[in-house]
């Protein structure tokens, strides 16, 4: 299956170590191969020295065609990713199929779903061991609730901003900044979305707490903020509208990564071209290779630029060209021509993963791709793969925790709530939003701002963000966390009062 070459093993263990099969091992600094291994070729993209080739296939293995690693599993083993195993020549399921059971909804977890009353304009209770300022009940069914409110100043604040586009924004772990003072960071790039996390504890307390407080609670108000990205883009940004990348509007985010383009596309763009390299800056996906497109077409003969993941998958550069790559020609993201698999007069597609921009190539005689016109069905083509692209937005969750000394205007005993929320048997909303609650201690969660009431935060000069935070369980389950029980007032005496606006809760 694979083959190492003792001379040239240095006993480095980065084969041993990113092997998934545990198909190898560094025995007297040289590695050595054991009766597990899959031909997954993990342990080849990461032998520096090149010690480690590709040997004939092993007999008695079966190939697995349910990813495009395609695995040689030998009887008896399992593939690289564990799910399925070589049973007697036959592909099995490591794992039966999982059916939850408990998927009831109890009409009391319905009850506490949604707020009797939201914490936006509801003020604080200050200092923070008074009760929180509404502390409102209502009959639900068979249930007595309680929610209780309070617009807290949270320096533990974080604003997850998705901004989706495919072009290169930034360096992972490059600083966000505003009019240049530094209120966050880039981090992990998701499927066709940017991600910057904005604030946190140490920026709020930072010197520039106050220009992290004021974006953070702007764009949680879907204002427009402009952002700066070392060594990156100037980004105008809005939660609900498209994100203006360096003063270009991106209206349409990509229908997949490349591979993904060839596997959604494989029936329709097959008969168009003789091969595709759809260029993206993950995953860039050539046709002829891929495993939808291996399918409909014999291999072409084209490798393009890029370092080669698996079969019909590169991994290309990031930059500002074509897909967010570093590619500004098309005609450069092919590499080579192989003129004894290609033939002249094949017709080679380079295009994004958005389909705003295609481009057709002749193979000539010479082997040279040469650029020729768009013919109308593949136009035709280009404009329903277009259309299947969503609009690029701009959302953003807010990310803080609130496990504080806010607990004490709920009640006297202040983990209780905190376990009450982790049980489930209060429910905890931001504005009338559901949350995520994050696992472990505290009470950290998340809040989708485009589901809060409109224009829910504030900020002050602590500096924090004022966030309307809301409990809301039974009045039994009140009554056993020790909650302030003589400050609760019906809905009907709030409504007295006279100070209010109705509003909707939005889905």
């Amino acid at each position: 299956m694979i083959r190492v070459e003792i001379s040239k093993c240095v006993g480095c263990k980065a084969c041993e170590q990113v092997c998934p099969s545990g198909a190898i091992r560094v025995v007297d600094r040289k590695a050595v191969v054991n009766d597990n291994c899959v031909h997954c070729v993990t342990c080849i993209k990461y032998c520096k020295p090149g010690a480690i080739s590709e040997d004939a296939v092993a007999e008695n293995t079966l190939l697995c065609r349910n990813c495009g690693v395609k695995c040689r599993i030998p009887e008896g083993k399992e593939g690289a990713c564990k799910r399925f195993r070589n049973e007697n020549g036959g592909l099995a399921l490591v794992r039966p199929l999982q059916i939850p059971t408990n998927t009831e909804i109890t009409p009391e977890k319905t009850a506490i779903m949604k707020p009797v009353v939201s914490a936006v304009g509801a003020g604080a209770a200050y200092p923070d061991y008074k009760p929180a300022p509404y502390i409102v009940t209502e009959k639900r069914d068979d249930f007595d609730v309680v929610t209780v409110v309070t617009e807290a100043p949270v320096s533990y604040s974080s604003m997850m901003v998705k901004i989706d586009t495919n072009a290169h924004v930034g360096d992972e772990g490059a600083l966000v900044r505003r009019s240049g003072r530094v209120v966050g960071i880039v981090t992990t790039e998701q499927y066709g979305s940017h991600i910057l996390i904005l604030g946190g504890v140490n920026k709020v307390k930072g010197p520039d707490g106050m220009y992290v407080v004021k974006t953070m609670a702007e764009l949680g108000n879907k204002e427009k903020v402009t952002l700066t990205v070392d060594n990156g883009c100037t980004l105008e940004l809005q939660v609900g509208e498209h994100p203006v990348i360096n003063g270009a509007v991106d209206d349409k985010m990509r229908v997949g990564c490349g591979g993904a383009c060839c596997g959604l596309f494989a029936r329709s763009l097959a008969p168009l071209i003789d091969e595709a390299i759809i260029l993206d800056h993950h995953i860039t996906g050539l046709f002829t290779q891929h495993p939808a497109g291996a399918e409909q077409k014999p291999y072409s003969g084209v490798t393009p630029v890029g370092r080669l993941a698996t079969n019909g998958r590169y991994f290309f550069e990031h930059g500002d060209g074509w897909g967010g790559t570093n590619i500004k020609d098309p005609i450069e993201a092919i590499r080579d021509i192989d003129m004894n698999i290609a033939r002249p007069g094949m017709k080679i597609l380079v295009a994004e993963t958005t389909w705003r921009k295609i481009a057709l190539f002749e193979v000539s005689s010479e082997g040279k791709p040469v650029p020729v016109a768009i013919p109308a069905e593949l136009e035709a083509f280009r404009k329903m793969a277009a259309g299947c692209c969503e609009d690029s937005r701009v959302s953003a969750m807010y990310y803080a925790g609130v496990g504080g000394s806010a607990r004490a205007g709920v009640t006297v005993d202040p983990i209780q709530i905190t376990k009450a929320v982790h049980r489930g048997d209060a429910n905890l909303t931001i504005a009338g939003a559901p949350t995520y609650l994050m696992p472990g201690g505290g009470i950290t969660f998340l809040a989708d701002v485009e589901k809060m009431i409109d224009h829910p935060f504030n900020y002050t000069a602590s500096p924090a963000v004022l966030a309307p935070i809301e409990y809301t369980m039974t009045v039994e389950n009140y009554e056993k966390i020790k909650g302030h029980v003589h400050a609760m007032r019906t809905k009907e005496d709030v409504l007295k009062e006279g100070r209010y606006e109705f509003t909707e809760l939005k889905d």
